[in-house]
Protein backbone atom coordinates (compact mmCIF):
# COMPACT_ATOMS: atom_id res chain seq x y z
CA UNK A 1 0.00 0.00 0.00
CA UNK A 2 2.30 2.53 1.02
CA UNK A 3 4.38 2.07 -2.96
CA UNK A 4 0.90 3.29 -4.43
CA UNK A 5 2.42 6.82 -6.14
CA UNK A 6 -0.02 9.70 -6.37
CA UNK A 7 -0.29 12.78 -7.41
CA UNK A 8 -1.67 15.63 -5.57
CA UNK A 9 -3.54 18.27 -7.02
CA UNK A 10 -5.89 21.93 -5.74
CA UNK A 11 -7.96 24.24 -7.16
CA UNK A 12 -6.68 27.77 -5.69
CA UNK A 13 -9.15 27.88 -2.89
CA UNK A 14 -7.34 28.29 0.21
CA UNK A 15 -9.28 25.58 2.20
CA UNK A 16 -7.91 23.28 -0.59
CA UNK A 17 -4.28 24.64 -0.96
CA UNK A 18 -4.16 23.82 2.86
CA UNK A 19 -5.97 20.27 2.39
CA UNK A 20 -2.67 19.77 -0.58
CA UNK A 21 -0.03 21.27 2.04
CA UNK A 22 -1.14 18.51 4.63
CA UNK A 23 -1.37 16.00 2.18
CA UNK A 24 2.59 16.43 0.33
CA UNK A 25 3.98 16.13 3.71
CA UNK A 26 2.55 12.56 4.08
CA UNK A 27 2.57 11.77 1.02
CA UNK A 28 5.12 11.99 -1.86
CA UNK A 29 4.05 14.04 -4.76
CA UNK A 30 4.68 12.06 -7.91
CA UNK A 31 4.20 13.65 -11.51
CA UNK A 32 0.84 12.85 -13.35
CA UNK A 33 2.48 10.91 -16.04
CA UNK A 34 4.43 8.33 -13.08
CA UNK A 35 1.34 8.11 -10.84
CA UNK A 36 -0.68 5.48 -9.99
CA UNK A 37 -3.64 7.64 -9.03
CA UNK A 38 -4.29 11.22 -9.42
CA UNK A 39 -6.07 13.17 -6.46
CA UNK A 40 -8.19 15.98 -6.81
CA UNK A 41 -8.69 18.50 -3.99
CA UNK A 42 -11.76 20.67 -4.64
CA UNK A 43 -14.98 21.18 -6.13
CA UNK A 44 -16.62 19.83 -9.09
CA UNK A 45 -15.94 22.21 -11.77
CA UNK A 46 -11.60 21.56 -10.51
CA UNK A 47 -12.46 17.64 -11.11
CA UNK A 48 -13.63 18.40 -14.22
CA UNK A 49 -10.90 20.90 -14.74
CA UNK A 50 -8.11 17.65 -14.18
CA UNK A 51 -10.16 15.00 -16.16
CA UNK A 52 -9.59 17.53 -19.34
CA UNK A 53 -6.18 18.33 -18.35
CA UNK A 54 -5.06 14.87 -17.61
CA UNK A 55 -7.76 12.25 -18.47
CA UNK A 56 -5.60 11.41 -21.49
CA UNK A 57 -3.30 10.02 -19.25
CA UNK A 58 -5.69 6.96 -18.13
CA UNK A 59 -4.98 7.35 -14.65
CA UNK A 60 -7.60 6.61 -11.86
CA UNK A 61 -9.08 9.63 -10.66
CA UNK A 62 -10.30 10.19 -6.97
CA UNK A 63 -11.72 13.39 -5.55
CA UNK A 64 -12.26 14.82 -2.18
CA UNK A 65 -14.48 17.94 -1.96
CA UNK A 66 -12.91 20.58 -0.53
CA UNK A 67 -15.24 23.30 -2.91
CA UNK A 68 -19.02 24.25 -3.16
CA UNK A 69 -20.39 21.53 -5.03
CA UNK A 70 -19.17 17.74 -4.95
CA UNK A 71 -21.16 15.44 -6.75
CA UNK A 72 -18.04 13.54 -8.13
CA UNK A 73 -16.02 13.70 -5.13
CA UNK A 74 -15.37 11.68 -1.84
CA UNK A 75 -15.72 13.23 1.82
CA UNK A 76 -12.37 15.05 2.33
CA UNK A 77 -10.36 13.44 5.03
CA UNK A 78 -6.68 13.33 5.16
CA UNK A 79 -5.76 10.03 7.15
CA UNK A 80 -5.69 6.97 5.90
CA UNK A 81 -5.53 8.32 1.98
CA UNK A 82 -4.00 5.04 0.82
CA UNK A 83 -6.19 2.43 2.06
CA UNK A 84 -9.39 4.38 0.44
CA UNK A 85 -8.04 4.75 -2.27
CA UNK A 86 -7.23 0.38 -2.07
CA UNK A 87 -11.23 0.02 -1.28
CA UNK A 88 -12.74 2.47 -3.72
CA UNK A 89 -15.12 1.78 -6.16
CA UNK A 90 -14.57 2.37 -10.12
CA UNK A 91 -16.62 4.48 -12.51
CA UNK A 92 -15.85 4.55 -15.85
CA UNK A 93 -16.97 7.66 -17.76
CA UNK A 94 -17.09 8.02 -21.56
CA UNK A 95 -16.93 11.59 -22.39
CA UNK A 96 -19.10 13.52 -25.06
CA UNK A 97 -17.17 14.86 -28.63
CA UNK A 98 -18.06 18.29 -29.56
CA UNK A 99 -17.43 19.27 -33.33
CA UNK A 100 -19.10 22.91 -33.13
CA UNK A 101 -18.22 24.92 -36.73
CA UNK A 102 -18.35 28.60 -36.47
CA UNK A 103 -19.66 31.62 -38.62
CA UNK A 104 -15.86 31.93 -39.62
CA UNK A 105 -15.86 28.88 -41.43
CA UNK A 106 -13.49 27.19 -38.10
CA UNK A 107 -14.41 23.78 -36.82
CA UNK A 108 -13.78 23.63 -33.42
CA UNK A 109 -13.30 20.05 -31.42
CA UNK A 110 -13.45 19.13 -27.34
CA UNK A 111 -14.93 17.05 -25.00
CA UNK A 112 -17.78 17.12 -21.98
CA UNK A 113 -17.74 14.91 -19.16
CA UNK A 114 -20.97 16.32 -18.04
CA UNK A 115 -22.89 17.94 -21.19
CA UNK A 116 -22.76 20.17 -24.28
CA UNK A 117 -25.15 23.11 -24.42
CA UNK A 118 -25.61 25.61 -26.79
CA UNK A 119 -27.01 29.14 -25.31
CA UNK A 120 -28.79 32.16 -26.71
CA UNK A 121 -25.99 35.28 -27.10
CA UNK A 122 -28.07 37.71 -26.77
CA UNK A 123 -31.75 38.56 -25.80
CA UNK A 124 -33.02 37.07 -29.43
CA UNK A 125 -34.39 33.51 -28.56
CA UNK A 126 -32.29 30.73 -30.39
CA UNK A 127 -34.06 28.99 -33.37
CA UNK A 128 -32.21 25.46 -33.44
CA UNK A 129 -33.23 22.27 -35.23
CA UNK A 130 -31.86 19.11 -34.16
CA UNK A 131 -31.14 16.02 -36.48
CA UNK A 132 -30.74 12.22 -34.73
CA UNK A 133 -28.32 10.24 -37.03
CA UNK A 134 -29.07 12.43 -39.65
CA UNK A 135 -32.59 12.22 -39.61
CA UNK A 136 -34.28 15.60 -38.63
CA UNK A 137 -36.43 15.35 -35.54
CA UNK A 138 -37.26 19.04 -34.64
CA UNK A 139 -37.44 21.42 -37.63
CA UNK A 140 -37.13 24.35 -35.15
CA UNK A 141 -36.81 24.64 -31.40
CA UNK A 142 -37.06 28.29 -29.94
CA UNK A 143 -35.39 28.25 -26.88
CA UNK A 144 -32.68 30.04 -24.62
CA UNK A 145 -30.50 26.84 -25.71
CA UNK A 146 -30.63 23.24 -25.65
CA UNK A 147 -27.68 20.49 -24.00
CA UNK A 148 -27.07 16.80 -24.42
CA UNK A 149 -25.74 15.48 -21.07
CA UNK A 150 -23.79 12.35 -20.09
CA UNK A 151 -25.39 10.32 -17.21
CA UNK A 152 -22.29 11.72 -15.11
CA UNK A 153 -23.57 15.38 -15.68
CA UNK A 154 -27.47 14.83 -15.78
CA UNK A 155 -27.85 15.46 -12.21
CA UNK A 156 -26.47 18.85 -12.77
CA UNK A 157 -26.91 21.60 -15.51
CA UNK A 158 -29.33 18.92 -17.17
CA UNK A 159 -31.31 18.74 -14.08
CA UNK A 160 -31.59 22.51 -13.22
CA UNK A 161 -32.96 22.37 -16.56
CA UNK A 162 -35.64 19.51 -15.71
CA UNK A 163 -33.70 17.09 -17.57
CA UNK A 164 -33.82 13.54 -16.42
CA UNK A 165 -31.40 11.97 -14.08
CA UNK A 166 -30.17 8.59 -15.91
CA UNK A 167 -28.50 5.71 -14.25
CA UNK A 168 -24.71 4.82 -15.00
CA UNK A 169 -24.20 2.29 -17.37
CA UNK A 170 -27.46 2.68 -19.60
CA UNK A 171 -25.88 4.04 -22.27
CA UNK A 172 -28.04 6.73 -22.90
CA UNK A 173 -27.44 10.75 -23.17
CA UNK A 174 -30.01 13.42 -22.22
CA UNK A 175 -31.36 15.51 -24.31
CA UNK A 176 -32.81 18.45 -22.74
CA UNK A 177 -34.27 22.15 -23.79
CA UNK A 178 -33.63 25.16 -22.09
CA UNK A 179 -36.49 27.32 -21.35
CA UNK A 180 -38.09 26.08 -24.63
CA UNK A 181 -40.95 28.48 -26.08
CA UNK A 182 -41.83 26.38 -29.07
CA UNK A 183 -42.74 23.40 -29.56
CA UNK A 184 -44.53 24.51 -25.98
CA UNK A 185 -44.83 20.48 -24.81
CA UNK A 186 -41.04 19.15 -25.79
CA UNK A 187 -39.52 18.48 -22.97
CA UNK A 188 -36.58 16.41 -24.10
CA UNK A 189 -35.74 12.95 -24.80
CA UNK A 190 -33.79 10.49 -23.78
CA UNK A 191 -31.26 8.98 -26.52
CA UNK A 192 -29.27 5.90 -27.20
CA UNK A 193 -25.40 6.78 -26.28
CA UNK A 194 -24.18 5.92 -30.03
CA UNK A 195 -26.52 8.58 -31.49
CA UNK A 196 -25.06 11.23 -33.45
CA UNK A 197 -26.62 14.78 -32.96
CA UNK A 198 -26.06 17.50 -34.69
CA UNK A 199 -27.70 21.09 -33.74
CA UNK A 200 -28.25 23.77 -36.69
CA UNK A 201 -28.53 26.79 -35.46
CA UNK A 202 -31.33 28.81 -37.88
CA UNK A 203 -30.83 32.66 -38.32
CA UNK A 204 -27.03 32.77 -36.90
CA UNK A 205 -26.85 36.14 -37.55
CA UNK A 206 -29.84 37.97 -36.20
CA UNK A 207 -29.75 35.03 -33.41
CA UNK A 208 -26.35 34.01 -32.59
CA UNK A 209 -25.66 31.00 -30.51
CA UNK A 210 -22.68 29.46 -28.35
CA UNK A 211 -21.61 25.94 -27.29
CA UNK A 212 -20.23 25.30 -24.38
CA UNK A 213 -18.36 21.81 -23.88
CA UNK A 214 -18.12 21.46 -20.24
CA UNK A 215 -16.30 25.13 -19.64
CA UNK A 216 -14.74 25.27 -22.99
CA UNK A 217 -16.90 27.57 -24.89
CA UNK A 218 -17.31 28.62 -29.01
CA UNK A 219 -18.60 31.69 -30.04
CA UNK A 220 -21.05 32.79 -32.69
CA UNK A 221 -21.49 28.77 -33.83
CA UNK A 222 -23.80 27.43 -36.99
CA UNK A 223 -23.62 23.89 -36.38
CA UNK A 224 -22.53 21.55 -33.71
CA UNK A 225 -21.95 18.16 -34.05
CA UNK A 226 -22.26 15.76 -30.65
CA UNK A 227 -21.71 12.28 -29.98
CA UNK A 228 -20.02 9.78 -27.21
CA UNK A 229 -16.46 9.39 -27.44
CA UNK A 230 -16.28 5.52 -26.76
CA UNK A 231 -12.33 5.49 -27.59
CA UNK A 232 -12.29 7.39 -24.60
CA UNK A 233 -12.84 6.87 -21.02
CA UNK A 234 -11.72 8.18 -17.38
CA UNK A 235 -12.04 6.30 -14.27
CA UNK A 236 -13.60 7.87 -10.80
CA UNK A 237 -12.78 6.70 -7.59
CA UNK A 238 -15.48 6.50 -4.96
CA UNK A 239 -15.42 5.29 -1.63
CA UNK A 240 -17.93 2.32 -1.29
CA UNK A 241 -20.61 3.75 0.96
CA UNK A 242 -21.07 6.95 -1.53
CA UNK A 243 -20.38 5.73 -5.12
CA UNK A 244 -21.58 7.51 -8.31
CA UNK A 245 -24.47 4.80 -8.72
CA UNK A 246 -25.48 5.67 -5.41
CA UNK A 247 -25.37 9.08 -5.27
CA UNK A 248 -27.34 9.29 -9.24
CA UNK A 249 -29.92 6.72 -6.95
CA UNK A 250 -30.67 9.06 -3.76
CA UNK A 251 -30.82 12.13 -6.38
CA UNK A 252 -33.69 10.12 -8.08
CA UNK A 253 -35.59 10.06 -4.83
CA UNK A 254 -34.69 13.53 -3.25
CA UNK A 255 -37.67 15.73 -2.70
Amino acid sequence: MSTLRLTLLASPADEAQAALATLTALHPQHAPQDADVIVALGGDGFMLQTLHRHGALGKPVYGMKLGTVGFLMNQHRPEDLHERIAAAEPAVLHPLEMLAQTESGTTVGSLAYNEVSLLRQTRQAAHVSIELNGDVRLDELICDGVMLATPAGSTAYNFSANGPILPLGANVMALTPIAPFRPRRWRGAVLKSGTEVRFRVLDPHKRPVSATADSHEVRDVIEVLVREQRERSVTLLFDPEHNLEERIMIEQFTV
